[in-house]
């Protein structure tokens, strides 16, 4: 088992830091709830006469 621990040690060694693992997840969430809430003002906001015209591009 001597060439398991040093894989092992390998392995962990070259694992990110905690803060390099907290800033790539933010670096995904931070993108992807501005894109969301966005969505969801554009859906609650809109005048009805872009609502229409947003209606038709899609069809």
């Amino acid at each position: 088992m001597k060439g398991f621990g040093n894989m092992w040690e390998w392995f962990v060694d070259r694992m990110p830091s905690q803060l390099g693992l907290f800033c790539t997840f933010l670096a995904f969430f931070i993108p992807f709830a501005t894109y969301r809430i966005n969505r969801k003002l554009h859906q609650e906001m809109d005048p009805p006469w872009k609502r229409g015209h947003a209606k038709a591009q899609k069809d």
